[in-house]
């Protein structure tokens, strides 16, 4: 969670449209309350690690499973909630993170829809690579921390709903395939 979070649920909720929320322990500590929010809302969790640490793809399988294991001892305590989602920060994986990954039960969930929105200044072309690279089944990956990427979701949310597509959380499409 961040500042900019609750503008994204209030879309969302607009729109009634769940998303998945790729958590980061020390945002949730930050904002427990907007944390509480996604979860009342119906939206589903995933963890992001403790700190979303920039050096993620070097450290010791042992420091990525204190990463998760913290993570998900915050969203225990502060949203009474438990997650068998994962996301790798910056989407690495090596040898060491797989491990962790396997350690705490964790499935790990990409993305095939990068928006590069942490990058890219211009809402325009954030907005062109998300709709020209979607098709069924299609994970969007966006960034709930700034007015720039809230612009693009506005606008995105109009052109699924023009397009009639369909939108999911990633648990949903875990759940349905393990069914069949």
């Amino acid at each position: 969670p961040t500042e900019f979070t609750p503008k994204f649920l209030d879309l969302l909720k607009e729109h009634q449209i769940k998303a998945t929320f790729f958590c980061i322990g020390k945002q949730i500590e930050k904002y427990p309350e907007t944390f509480q929010r996604i979860i009342a809302e119906g939206h589903t969790i995933g963890n992001h690690t403790l700190s979303h640490s920039s050096s993620t793809g070097f450290l010791s399988t042992s420091k990525m499973i204190t990463e998760i294991e913290k993570c998900d001892k915050i969203m225990k305590n502060v949203g009474n909630i438990k997650t068998n989602l994962y996301r790798p920060p910056f989407g690495v994986t090596n040898p060491n993170i797989a491990k962790a990954i396997k350690k705490n039960n964790k499935v790990s969930i990409g993305w095939n829809v990068r928006s590069l929105d942490t990058i890219i200044d211009d809402e325009e072309k954030i907005y062109n690579r998300v709709t020209k690279g979607l098709k069924n089944g299609s994970i969007i990956l966006l960034h709930d921390t700034s007015e720039k990427t809230f612009r693009v979701l506005t606008n995105l949310l109009v052109f699924l709903k023009d397009k009639k597509y369909s939108t999911f959380t990633v648990d949903t499409v875990i759940n349905s395939n393990r069914n069949d």
